[in-house]
């Protein structure tokens, strides 16, 4: 008798360890994920069409916060940028600062080299500048012109470097367009 007292004394303290230890252990992925997620990556959920046919309304992206950090951002590069203290948009990086831009004839040209944009459907925008990006900002349009506010905004506007977020790298919901984003222009060239 005297050793089954002793047994339930030890039953309750070894689960009051087995519970800290699995509280630590919890504690800790949350500060782990907190981590990454401030510092490394950030999921975002498209919203509205004007990166279509690229990324379509509601699809979950994982976005690449540090990339930028260790290269620099590139022609064809979809990226999220801050659009408001509240707001987030997403769009593609065609050009750079001391670029021309201009549309002209439902044609984009820059440094009057018209682009070839594959990832877009049709070609139908109206004519706009030439403007020449400022150093330090980039010119983005979305996808889906007829569709998009971008650059050619002037709420929008050229972006300053300083408001990109990350560089959307994948798409992970819904599960059937689950897949790695082809970002810059010369690798969508290169996979047709």
């Amino acid at each position: 008798m005297n050793e089954q007292a002793v047994k339930e004394e030890r039953e309750p303290k070894a689960s009051s360890s087995e519970l800290k230890e699995w509280l630590k252990s919890i504690a800790l992925a949350i500060v782990i994920a907190l981590i990454i997620r401030l510092f490394f990556f950030e999921t975002f959920l498209v919203e509205g069409t004007s990166m279509y046919p690229t990324l379509k309304h509601h699809e979950r992206l994982i976005v690449n916060k540090i990339i930028y950090n260790f290269k620099e951002p590139e022609q064809g590069d979809i990226i999220v940028f801050n659009y408001s203290p509240r707001r987030d948009f997403i769009k593609r990086i065609i050009a750079f600062g001391g670029d021309e831009v201009e549309i002209r004839d439902g044609r984009l040209y820059v440094n009057e080299k018209m682009q070839v944009e594959p990832y877009i459907r049709r070609q139908a925008m109206q004519d706009y500048g030439p403007i020449v990006v400022p150093g330090g900002h980039i010119f983005v349009l979305g996808d889906n012109r007829d569709n998009s506010m971008d650059s050619r905004d002037p709420a929008v506007g050229t972006i300053s470097l300083e408001r990109v977020k990350g560089k959307a790298m994948l798409v992970f919901w819904p599960i059937p367009s689950a897949g790695l984003l082809n970002n810059s222009a010369k690798d969508i060239l290169l996979n047709r």
